[in-house]
């Protein structure tokens, strides 16, 4: 039940007020110190107990001090009192497009502004085009951003939530006297923004699993805690609990797993066979005069697996990610369903970063990375030039052609088999900003857009792979989830043209990302477009993050064999050199 993300943010949070207040070098120190740490294998609080903090990279005295001092008290003096010299929400405001740090302290500064509300107004009276850097046109994006940053608010990503889930399993697992007890809701769904986190437990004596729960020391505030209920605030998330009767334990999952839709239709389907299905099973109601009379009138014929529940309604049991009513509930009852990827199909990685451009690891390391996470084979593609490439990170050609050389080199010894490749950027016409005769000489093309996010973007990708060389089209969107939602695309447009050309479409794993999502993978698969799930890893670390763009292909009903890098590194080679 590790705390580094909590940690790590309480970190992030210090960085951005230091430099909302001008601080020019601190804030890049305390947000390498909070990457490591959200990064770092062991549960913070062990290297707190063992005084080994400070072995962790970028974290120094100063900083060493103040994670211990949080994971001991669960707060920070220095952060508190940056709340009190600059009480704004800083997250919130953020959230906003543009908006970063510095801004939010000149807006505070200048107007007073605190929070969105206070963002809105401002906008609204014409008061930020007053303020000295911001004119009518930073003053108009920021009004149109408002609305979005208000939306994305309401939901966390998958990547956040997903581990904090597992972790409440864990406590429930090894502390209640829960016979039975998994995720629920969005998050077992692998959606890509989540709302409260969900789960679920079965047991006789409900109130004991409750009381077991409800003192979780990661738990900052019991919110409620009944006899089968329990909501707690954990790192500034609404972790629920439901406990169930082992009897209703399918069902239940069933039900609390969702989605509405999905639950409708098995609702309807039972109707027509003369059946009810809730939260509580699934009960023969042929000779009841009113089913409606109770949730568990008539005979019960299922509700102990959700396989069972399943099967009652003449179906075969359907994977979480599948139950958003497109189609999974006549597949599952006409033996349709798709043999859907496992985590453990993935052979490789094809798009991931050293610190040659904007990575944070040398290429030995990356290439260590891929080996301990058991990869056959990783590319390495780093940026070249283009928009979007702020602060001169990406390559040029020249030095793309050196990198390529010092990959191949690094490859012949490495643990795992090396592609070399690029990540290019599609310029707003499709233009690929990498000349055409070094994009034949690398091993793989990754064409990603990085600027001018707004639109419709389907003729910009769309020309991109009508591109000879280009292999793989990278977060077609763009979009950063609750930051900012990319660009416009036809997925089934740019799938058929990525089928004929023999492009891929990427999943990126990078949970800020999931780009494609679960539709645009669908419409792929349904072309006929092979798909590439990468990490976009820029660290070792994230390496780890695969697991996100997995499950989001199988969202979208991908088998092992749409996967490019399902397949193994031979197989990979004469896919590129066909």
């Amino acid at each position: 039940m590790s705390r580094n993300a909590e940690v790590a943010t309480r970190l992030e949070e210090y960085a951005d007020l230091l430099e909302a207040q001008g601080d020019d070098y601190r804030p890049r120190s305390y947000r390498t110190a909070a990457e490591n740490v959200r990064d770092h294998p062991q549960p913070i609080e062990d290297a707190v107990a063992d005084g080994a903090v400070e072995e962790i990279e970028g974290v120094g005295e100063s900083i060493g001090a103040k994670i211990a001092e949080y994971v001991e008290t669960g707060e920070i003096e220095a952060l508190d009192e940056a709340r009190e010299e600059l009480p704004v929400d800083m997250a919130a405001l953020t959230a906003v497009e543009g908006v970063g740090p510095k801004t939010v302290g000149k807006l505070y500064d200048a107007l007073g502004i605190e929070d969105l509300d206070d963002l809105e107004r401002a906008a609204e009276a014409g008061e930020i085009q007053t303020v000295e850097g911001f004119g009518e046109t930073s003053e108009e994006n920021i009004r149109e951003g408002i609305s979005f940053a208000r939306r994305s608010r309401e939901r966390s990503l998958l990547g956040e939530s997903r581990p904090l889930a597992e972790d409440a399993l864990e406590h429930l697992r090894e502390a209640t006297p829960a016979e039975r007890s998994e995720v629920a809701g969005s998050i077992r769904r692998w959606r890509e923004t989540t709302g409260d986190v969900d789960a679920l437990a079965a047991a006789e004596d409900g109130a004991a699993v409750v009381d077991a729960f409800a003192d979780w020391e990661r738990a900052d505030e019991v919110i409620e805690a009944g006899e089968t209920k329990a909501a707690l605030r954990v790192a500034g998330e609404r972790v629920d609990l439901r406990v169930v009767a082992p009897a209703e334990w399918g069902a239940a999952l069933q039900y609390f797993t969702g989605s509405r839709d999905h639950n409708v239709r098995l609702r309807n389907r039972a109707i027509d066979r003369d059946l009810k299905v809730n939260e509580y099973g699934v009960f023969d109601v042929s000779d009841v005069s009113d089913p409606d009379a109770g949730q568990r009138v008539g005979d019960r014929v299922a509700g102990e697996t959700e396989a069972d529940v399943y099967e009652a309604l003449d179906c075969a049991w359907i994977p979480p990610e599948l139950r958003e009513d497109g189609g999974e509930v006549a597949a599952a009852a006409d033996d349709g369903l798709p043999d859907l990827l496992e985590e453990g199909d993935l052979r490789g990685d094809l798009h991931v970063h050293t610190d040659a451009s904007d990575g944070d690891a040398t290429l030995d390391e990356m290439l260590a990375g891929a080996a301990e996470v058991g990869h056959d084979y990783v590319c390495i593609s780093d940026h070249a030039t283009g928009p979007g490439m702020v602060g001169g990170v990406g390559l040029d050609d020249d030095e793309l052609r050196e990198q390529m050389a010092t990959v191949r080199e690094a490859g012949a010894d490495a643990d795992v088999t090396v592609f070399s490749g690029v990540e290019a950027n599609i310029g707003a016409d499709g233009f690929v900003s990498v000349a055409d005769d070094l994009l034949a000489d690398l091993d793989l093309v990754v064409a990603s857009p990085h600027s001018g996010l707004e639109g419709d973007g389907t003729d910009r990708l769309v020309a991109a792979a009508r591109h000879p060389e280009v292999d793989v089209i990278g977060h077609p969107t763009g979009r950063l989830l609750t930051r900012r939602p990319g660009l416009d695309v036809d997925a089934r447009r740019l799938a058929e043209v990525a089928a004929e050309e023999g492009v891929a479409l990427e999943v990126n794993a990078n949970p800020h990302r999931l780009d494609l999502g679960g539709d645009g993978v669908r419409a792929a698969v349904e072309a006929g477009a092979p798909i590439a799930i990468n990490t976009d890893a820029h660290s070792p670390a994230e390496y780890r993050n695969a697991v996100y763009g997995v499950h989001t292909a199988r969202r979208g009903w991908a088998e092992a064999a749409d996967v490019l890098n399902a397949r193994d590194a031979a197989g990979l080679r004469a896919v590129l050199d066909g």
